[in-house]
């Protein structure tokens, strides 16, 4: 299956860090839609399901044969017995906690995931299903046992494609060596600021043929603008050593007229394996400004330049 350049993450759209309104969730997905934006990546975890019933009312009026889905399995959305009426979710949404997250990968757990995610996105079928986080499980085989149960359902054409998509290194190569995986969504972690993509990680993906998405390329939001403390690193707060390699990165990228956020977006297609890079937006002006900047010339020296720096490991 052919991804698309692009991917609008929609993340956002299940009010991270910020509450959004239906109605400017919409507008957000009407930028990128008429910015010809095809491929939309999200998972019952961002706001506990709201990205994907969003997503799924947008794409509700849009022909199923021209955009791309991605979603993900791992974490079950049940009700969470325990909650008051009026707390919060705590993992970063601004969504009321009436459901609560279960980690479950097994292959009936991938299974009652996929159905509920089909519901909430009103599709019969996902283009590419990745397993989110499989590390955070903590049980032997889990990464095995949930590829083995995407490989089912890839099977019955339920999904055209399968893989992991995940912050760790490790489950990522433990995912390719099963041999199973189409596409790995690598988040945060092959961007400008972080090269934690190791050789054993793309020989891998060399020798199983298996794809790249690149996720996050902004790092949370860091590299979408001037770097300050006021912005967030791998969800998080900015460390010292992160803002100052992150502000190096920008003055360098200055030098050749370049803005830091369209180097941010170009530099993992750089590498051949890379099919699409993902990103989220918080406003539809940020939609067509990231569309826009793919289409944006970069000069070659821009790249050596961040690589002789040492800021910028060189993409293989």
């Amino acid at each position: 299956m052919q991804l698309p350049r692009f991917g609008l993450g929609c993340a956002p759209l299940g009010n991270l860090f910020q509450q959004f309104t239906d109605d400017e969730a919409d507008e957000i997905l009407h930028a990128a839609w008429d910015a010809g934006v095809r491929y939309f990546d999200t998972a019952p975890h961002y706001g506990l399901g709201l990205s994907e019933q969003r997503l799924g009312r947008f794409l509700a009026s849009k022909p199923r044969d021209e955009y791309v889905v991605s979603t993900k399995v791992g974490r079950l959305l049940r009700e969470n017995p325990d909650w008051d009426g009026s707390a919060m979710d705590g993992t970063g949404f601004v969504v009321p906690a009436r459901l609560r997250r279960e980690l479950d990968y097994s292959a009936a757990g991938v299974r009652a995931s996929v159905e509920d995610s089909l519901t909430r996105l009103g599709l019969d079928r996902i283009d590419v299903l990745f397993v989110h986080d499989p590390e955070l499980s903590g049980i032997p085989g889990a990464i095995e046992t949930a590829m083995s149960a995407l490989a089912d359902l890839r099977a019955e054409g339920v999904v055209s494609a399968i893989g992991t998509g995940s912050l760790g290194v490790d489950a990522l190569l433990a995912t390719v060596r099963t041999g199973l995986a189409d596409v790995l969504m690598i988040a945060n972690r092959y961007t400008l600021l972080d090269q934690s993509v190791v050789p054993d990680l793309l020989e891998a993906c060399d020798i199983h043929g298996t794809r790249i998405v690149a996720a996050a390329v902004f790092n949370s939001g860091l590299l979408a603008g001037t770097p300050s403390r006021d912005a967030k690193y791998d969800y998080h707060d900015v460390p010292d050593e992160v803002l100052k390699r992150a502000l190096e990165i920008d003055r360098i990228c200055r030098e050749y007229g370049v803005e830091l956020p369209t180097a941010a977006l170009q530099y993992p297609l750089l590498d051949p394996r890379v099919s699409s890079v993902v990103a989220g937006a918080t406003t539809p002006d940020q939609v067509r400004q990231n569309v826009a900047r793919l289409g944006t010339s970069v000069p070659a020296a821009l790249w050596e330049s961040l690589v002789r720096s040492g800021a910028v490991r060189a993409c293989r």
